[in-house]
């Protein structure tokens, strides 16, 4: 394989600086275009004509992103190789009235979004990043990267029981951040944001803002094999695929068989069924604009569609030391095993025998190890945008990842070496 598809344990360190960027789904596509642009890729709008040009391009549309390569060379029916992956991790997010509180404490009111470890957002110092948007149809970033908000949790003097019968939160009145003294006043809120964003109050219309935890990434255990963060479900796919579709863009032509995608779909962790979902019509109608602007039909289209592949990746569980009982007796993926292989025969993954002999060679052809994962099957399986990829859109869909622990934590954990190998087989899955 060529060197430049080769990643280190310094793929790792950018890892945690783009989990620091990626505080929203928002920052997360804007941190992996910037990515792209210094790879030569170009931003083309929506909106626009398409034209037959080679090359970089990529589309933004609110927290998703779909990025691809064309070849010198390359037919109107050449195949799409996709890595596919989500921008969104389950946290809080801000109500439309987020202005509240009662006692003479000033809190905001927040909305639980997907399946969040809620303990895990107690006690913690938290941020407010997202983007709001102005009367002229514009959209502003934001991020509040300091200690604002703080959900605190009640003393164990006034909840005895905590530690005895499990801590017990109700995901309306215990989880609603505070963030000062003083009488509750409306607009308050979005005053300060837009003051910290520099626009006039009276401009913003919309927002779409969530808390995040402020601490830094960082490296832990004894030789620093392990690493603690944020949003690593799923933003440690994106930067993996993002690297991946970077470096295949800078080989020879001649030696890329496929049309490279990246794929990063918002909403995952409540369904995928928005404008930017996997279950949306985003990914098809990009690749589909794609085979058209080269001069194709729709006989081309359905050609290219037949023999492309995605390569779905998310995060999978890796075997808990306390709780080994809640896994599959005889499936363990470890930490810095390498990546794993989503497996489930009720389509819970997208996986088949045929899937697993494309990402065998994958790995085989990066030298890269791999794991499996299938659910113990007395619990339930999560699933991922695998499947739906798969049917919405009638292509192959294998469904991969990296195990970590502390899942849908607001503070995850994986193995320093897997994010590389991930980014290592991505890579040669798109280089075909």
């Amino acid at each position: 394989m060529s060197s430049p598809l080769r990643f280190d344990r310094g793929h790792t360190d950018d890892l945690m600086a783009f989990l620091m960027a990626g505080p929203s789904p928002y920052h997360a596509v804007a941190a992996a275009a910037a990515r792209l642009e210094k790879a030569g890729f170009r931003q083309v709008e929506e909106t626009a004509e398409w034209d037959a040009t080679t090359g970089g391009k990529y589309v933004l549309r609110g927290g998703a992103i779909v990025a691809w390569y064309v070849p010198e060379g390359a037919t109107a029916h050449t195949p799409f190789r996709i890595a596919g992956a989500h921008t969104d991790s389950p946290n809080l997010r801000v109500k439309p009235m987020p202005d509240t509180g009662s006692y003479g404490w000033r809190q905001i009111a927040v909305e639980i979004y997907g399946g969040t470890l809620l303990n895990t957002w107690l006690d913690r110092d938290l941020g407010l990043a997202g983007r709001i948007s102005l009367r002229d149809g514009t959209h502003r970033l934001v991020n509040i990267d300091r200690p604002l908000l703080r959900v605190p949790q009640l003393a164990v003097h006034l909840d005895r029981s905590a530690n005895t019968e499990g801590l017990k939160l109700d995901r309306q009145k215990h989880m609603q951040p505070i963030w000062g003294l003083g009488e509750v006043e409306e607009g308050d809120l979005i005053r300060f944001v837009a003051e910290e964003a520099g626009v006039d109050a009276d401009d913003v219309t919309g927002w779409d803002l969530m808390p995040h935890a402020v601490e830094a990434p960082a490296y832990l255990g004894r030789d620093r094999e392990l690493v603690a963060g944020p949003r690593m479900d799923n933003l440690l796919s994106v930067h993996a695929a993002t690297a991946a579709l970077a470096a295949v863009a800078g080989l020879n032509d001649d030696e890329i068989p496929y049309i490279p995608v990246l794929a990063a779909f918002d909403h995952e962790e409540n369904g995928s069924q928005s404008d930017t979902g996997a279950d949306g019509p985003l990914l098809g109608a990009v690749l589909e604009r794609s085979v058209f602007a080269r001069g194709g039909s729709y006989e081309d289209r359905a050609r290219a569609f037949a023999g492309t592949i995605c390569l779905s990746s998310d995060t999978g569980h890796a075997i808990h030391p306390n709780y080994g009982e809640r896994h599959d007796p005889t499936h363990h993926p470890v930490v810095n095993g390498g990546p794993i292989l989503k497996v489930n025969v009720n389509m819970r993954y997208a996986t088949d025998g045929s899937g697993r002999a494309v990402f065998a060679a994958a790995c085989e052809k990066a030298g890269v190890q791999w794991q499996t994962f299938v659910s113990n099957n007395a619990m339930p399986c999560g699933t991922t945008i695998g499947p739906i990829t798969a049917a919405r859109h009638g292509i192959q869909t294998v469904d991969v990842g990296v195990a970590i622990l502390s899942m849908h934590s607001a503070r995850e954990l994986c193995g320093a070496d897997d994010p590389y190998l991930l980014a290592n087989a991505l890579a040669a899955f798109l280089a075909g």
